[in-house]
């Protein structure tokens, strides 16, 4: 059961489009990724699902209400943490979360979100003296309080450390495991693969691509990555001709190719015929960037 419904949505920005015909829908319990380059027109299509921004054409339904005809009711069922957000600076994190508790008719008893989410010890500490993962904890307890069934969570862990990235991941797999359905917009590929069930990927505007992560990748141009040092030269012509290839690169004496299984069982065919040793061999599967990098038109 779809609980967002996004068809045919349309905006552009003095005359220029943004969003040009985007479609997808989240399933109720799963956390779906927006994943894009800057620019690609991810923000602007959450914003449309929150209610912010009019579309100029196309459907948007969130719990089958329209984001802007029946804004008073999908903020009773979204919750949203904005890609730029920022609060008064002496506001302290209680007084943040009492006073956006306030905003609505039946909030969740923020005490024990707050204990969730590691911001009981900073409770009487202001706003401006957070770090910057504190703040991001600070903004998911913000979007939650209002006890909503899908929250929308954009660019959440940009500018974090690596360390306080991984904790957030694991606060967005709570909150999924909490029964909440999770839209997530990123551009890192590895939080897309980590936590995504599935991923539209958004470029110039349109919906490139609509799978789960591993789908995504075995759309990739070279699915599988064979790389090894030879003992002795290799001829291109050789190389060029194995089957399933899609790229063939060489530095430093290591020769790199993309392609399929059958690439690999040729390569060592080819090795084995031509008497030479693969030194280092390491075969491994595409990532979620190859994928991305495949999907997403060269900007220049």
């Amino acid at each position: 059961m779809s609980v967002i419904d996004v068809t045919g949505l349309r905006k552009a920005y003095g005359g220029r489009p943004a969003v040009d015909g985007v479609s997808f829908s989240v399933d109720e319990g799963e956390i779906f990724g927006i994943l894009g380059p800057n620019g690609a027109g991810k923000t602007t299509t959450v914003e449309c699902v929150e209610g912010l921004r009019v579309p100029d054409a196309g459907r948007v339904r969130v719990a089958g209400l329209d984001p802007v005809a029946d804004h008073d009711e999908v903020t009773r069922v979204l919750g949203a943490q904005l890609q730029q957000s920022e609060l008064q600076p002496k506001l302290t994190v209680r007084e943040a979360l009492e006073l956006y508790a306030s905003f609505h008719h039946r909030p969740a008893d923020w005490r024990p979100l707050a204990e969730r989410l590691g911001l009981t010890a900073k409770l009487t500490t202001r706003f401006a003296k957070l770090s910057g993962g504190q703040k991001q904890r600070l903004f998911i307890a913000l979007a939650l309080i209002g006890n909503p069934r899908v929250v929308v969570l954009d660019e959440l862990t940009t500018g974090l450390d690596p360390r306080a990235r991984r904790d957030t991941w694991e606060l967005i797999e709570d909150i999924r495991a909490g029964g909440v359905t999770v839209l997530l917009v990123t551009h890192f590929m590895e939080e897309a693969q980590r936590l995504c069930d599935r991923i539209a990927v958004i470029d110039k505007g349109r919906v490139a691509a609509l799978d789960t992560p591993a789908g995504l990748v075995r759309r990739s141009a070279g699915a599988t990555v064979i790389s090894f040092t030879p003992s002795a030269p290799l001829d291109d012509a050789g190389l060029n001709a194995l089957p399933g290839l899609a790229s063939v690169a060489r530095k430093d004496g290591r020769i790199t190719l993309s392609g399929t299984d059958d690439t690999v069982n040729a390569v060592l065919t080819l090795l084995a015929r031509s008497r030479v040793t693969a030194h280092q061999l390491r075969v491994t599967d595409a990532t979620l960037d190859d994928a991305f990098l495949d999907l997403t038109e060269n900007p220049a």
